[in-house]
């Protein structure tokens, strides 16, 4: 193993990536999904969306956008399908009656709780320890890994 006196070196820091991935890959697909959602066919693109509701409470569709970096006609097909589900509800704004504000139903909320706190809970854990400044540089690194799988996904694609 060759390292420098404050860390491995890259190869080495790579390998031990490419070890850890899998295992934290494997142990979050290995969280339970609650027995209420189970038939509810969510997908991935789901979890950030109920995770930002779950965590900051009831949003505006052009809130959950900006968060998800997505367009709000994208949060919109995404809400209308949730809510078909009766995972999500819209409501009024009392401040601005033109602008709906998007939130998880009661009945749903423990659930949804329930199977994305384990997730949220280790993320602090792995965090909560870091300064300010040392958190940004991890979560950009997370930035930069997953951009640079998404450069192998376009060299990858068909003409």
């Amino acid at each position: 193993m060759s390292t420098h006196s404050d860390g491995p070196d890259v190869d080495e820091a790579v390998r031990r990536l490419l070890l850890l991935m899998p295992r934290m890959v494997g142990r979050a697909k290995r969280i339970q999904v609650p027995e209420a959602l189970q038939s509810m066919a969510l997908a991935p693109r789901h979890l950030s969306l109920l995770s930002y509701l779950l965590l900051d409470g009831p949003l505006t569709v052009n809130d959950l956008a900006a968060r998800l970096e997505v367009a709000p006609t994208t949060v919109s097909l995404l809400v209308s399908e949730l809510s078909r589900k009766d995972i999500l509800e819209r409501r009024e704004d009392q401040a601005d009656r033109r602008r709906r504000i998007i939130g998880i139903t009661d009945t749903m909320r423990p659930a949804i709780a329930q199977w994305l706190s384990p997730g949220a809970t280790a993320w602090r854990t792995a965090v909560e320890p870091l300064t300010p400044e040392q958190r940004r540089l991890f979560v950009d690194t997370f930035l930069r890994y997953e951009a640079a799988l998404g450069r192998g996904d376009e060299e990858r694609a068909p003409d």
